[in-house]
């Protein structure tokens, strides 16, 4: 990550330090998307172990460079102990509900090329599943946290069909990535619509943990 600026520089053991120093073994911590340059599980795997390394239990979700990640069934199986892959489900998380999915840009975003209309259905129907799941286990009684790699909302524009979503799902709390450097500013932050939304790229927030306030 050294050729995006010298922000990155030495940032796995920043992030580290970071993370050791703040998070307990019983916390639970939120990995959403963009977790290797790796091709494919191989390759992963050192950076995979770094994970496991950190304390707390993780959940992770696939971004748009995981290359390295496949078939959820073959991701689950290389995971290290207290790594969890996000994907078509949801997880009881210390009396909250954990749903997401990686999401896509939206057909209508004036970056969009020719097949994310196609990514970003499929994306949806993924985040309709995850919510279906957490119903069918764990019925409405419970918070919900939704975890997304792109931001379901760019400021300026007209919420995604993403955000409708997570309404109907009973969504309170939305984590995201993607964005870097300058395009922090696009993405939509705080309340919105009953929901609150977090941008938590590595860079946007210091490489260091950030609590979460659900």
């Amino acid at each position: 990550m050294d050729i995006f600026g010298a922000l990155w520089k030495d940032h796995p053991e920043r992030m580290a330090a970071a993370w050791d120093a703040a998070v307990a073994p019983g916390d639970t911590v939120l990995v959403p998307g963009d977790i290797s340059w790796a091709r494919d599980l191989e390759e992963a795997h050192g950076d995979l172990l770094w994970l496991g390394a950190r304390p707390g239990v993780k959940f992770l979700l696939r971004g748009n460079h995981d290359g390295w990640w496949t078939s959820v069934a073959k991701v689950r199986r290389a995971l290290p102990e207290g790594c969890h892959a996000l994907q078509n489900d949801a997880f009881d998380v210390a009396g909250l509900v954990l749903v997401g999915a990686r999401g896509w840009t939206a057909p209508d975003d004036p970056l969009a090329l020719p097949g994310d209309a196609a990514i970003f259905a499929r994306e949806l129907e993924r985040l309709r599943l995850s919510i279906a799941d957490a119903d069918r286990r764990f019925g409405r009684g419970s918070p919900r946290v939704a975890m997304l790699h792109y931001p379901p909302w760019i400021e300026g524009r007209a919420p995604t069909e993403v955000v409708s979503v997570l309404k109907e799902g009973g969504v309170h709390t939305c984590v995201y990535g993607h964005l870097h450097g300058v395009d922090h500013a696009l993405g939509v932050q705080g309340e919105r619509d009953g929901i609150r939304f977090h941008l938590v790229a590595a860079d946007a927030i210091g490489f260091a943990p950030r609590p979460l306030p659900v």
